[in-house]
């Protein structure tokens, strides 16, 4: 590696564990604090970020290379914040920054603070180059992904559109490698799920707690919810994720090929997920199949001799591109019954970049091609959502990938929101030198 490849990817990993270092668990996400360090290290390479507050201590930070202008601008996205993480639960402290094992540890190690830190680390080195591309480059570090992006990239669009305007936006989530059936495949994210939070109440009497009530709210919400869980929602076919799945295939000895595009089937899938040996893979694929609704938070009740008159629970939905939040309500309200009230609480629909080649589509296989030779760059479909939801509502093309290579034995599904989140020291250096390739080409070409 070159001595300037080393104070590139030197840079990224110091920033990075600084940023693992902040607590920004969300909620109450506080980003503050590593807004600042963000915008310190931006202005030292002699840019000029802007700190924007969403609300108390949620900022947003963004700054720009400026270019010829001869082509439309690419965007780098990351967010700030990190889901809450149960230290008892971790081999190391969530927020210790340390490495152990030739891992960087911490909440936010792969989603996304890694990302952070390659962003900047490029944004700075091509700003000391004094480069004029024919891009602008914008780098956009957001707050509040984790819960709705409300205060984050939803609130950027809305209220600063010009700031983060562009034909591009590379972000979450892709860049990874994952294994199927013995051969290394690495992501691009072409498409993502939606998202619609409900809250689901049961009303009933309510009544002393020596005699118990067989239709009481708490019995009625939990046998609607147990049914949930056990029935789960239809399935569905979805181009996306024929497309993901036929990629896969395509790259497999020819025997595999027909099993695995089973997957891709609505009404087959879930029996040919049975012959996957990884359980992450199973869950990831079975999420692909249709819309799901997991019940995630139970309220009912403050007393424990007095039965309540009201259940509530909270549902996370998630909607399967070509599907509707209308689809999923009456899916889920199906299954839960008529006694049972929803009341939608947050949403937005599935992301699906089209056309999905392009200049910077072929940019990534290209240098891909050089990075990782032998292993294929497949269109991923995500399960969950990210700040595609808002930055394509400017007009851009969405394409997750924040390249990061893991040992065969680390699986990235269960680092990202798992117990002890880590990246791999030459991981997080592999994927700053392949991001700054896939920019550098993106905006000079």
């Amino acid at each position: 590696m070159a001595v300037g490849d080393q104070e590139l990817t030197e840079h990224s990993f110091r920033l990075c564990q600084r940023l693992l270092r902040i607590d920004t668990t969300n909620p109450p996400g506080n980003e503050r604090e590593a807004a600042e360090l963000v915008a310190e290290e931006l202005s030292s390479a002699g840019l000029e970020p802007v700190v924007l507050e969403s609300a108390p201590k949620r900022a947003n930070v963004v700054a720009r290379i400026r270019g010829t202008g001869e082509k439309p601008p690419l965007l780098l996205t990351a967010h700030l914040d990190v889901v809450e993480a149960d230290a008892s639960a971790w081999e190391h402290p969530p927020f210790c920054g340390e490495v152990h094992d030739g891992c960087l540890w911490g909440r936010g190690a792969i989603d996304m603070k890694n990302m952070v830190a390659m962003s900047v680390a490029i944004m700075a080195r091509l700003a000391r180059e004094g480069i004029k591309p024919k891009r602008d480059l914008i780098f956009a570090a957001v707050a509040d992904e984790e819960a709705g992006c409300r205060y984050g990239s939803l609130w950027l669009t809305e209220n600063h559109p010009n700031l983060v305007r562009s034909e591009y936006a590379i972000g979450e989530v892709g860049g990874f490698n994952i294994q199927v059936a013995g051969r290394t495949f690495f992501t691009v994210e072409v498409a993502e799920k939606g998202v619609c939070w409900m809250r689901a109440r049961a009303t009933g009497d309510p009544g002393h707690g020596s005699m118990p009530r067989e239709d009481s709210a708490v019995v009625r919400l939990s046998e609607a919810i147990a049914r949930l869980g056990k029935e789960g929602l239809p399935r569905h076919a979805s181009e996306p994720v024929k497309n993901f799945i036929g990629a896969l295939a395509s790259h497999l000895p020819a025997p595999l090929r027909p099993i695995i595009k089973l997957l891709a089937n609505p009404s087959i899938g879930p029996a040919a997920l049975s012959l996957l040996p990884d359980p992450s893979l199973k869950r990831a694929f079975r999420a692909l199949l249709g819309n799901t609704a997991s019940p995630t938070v139970l309220r009912a009740g403050n007393k424990i001799n007095v039965i309540p008159g009201s259940a509530e629970a909270e549902i996370d939905g998630r909607i399967l591109p070509g599907q509707t939040k209308e689809d999923l309500i009456r899916e889920v309200q199906a299954v839960l019954g008529p006694r049972i009230e929803l009341e939608v609480l947050h949403s937005f629909p599935p992301v699906v970049t089209e056309p999905k080649e392009s200049s910077l589509y072929s940019t990534i296989h290209e240098v891909m091609s050089e990075r990782a030779p032998g292993a294929p760059v497949v269109p991923f479909v995500v399960q969950g959502f990210t700040d595609a939801t808002a930055f394509t509502r400017l007009g851009a093309r969405w394409y997750g990938f924040a390249p990061v290579l893991l040992p065969p034995t680390m699986r990235f599904a269960d680092m990202f929101h798992g117990h002890n989140e880590r990246i791999p020291v030459d991981g997080l250096a592999w994927g700053t030198q392949t991001l700054l390739d896939v920019v550098r080409r993106c905006i000079e070409a």
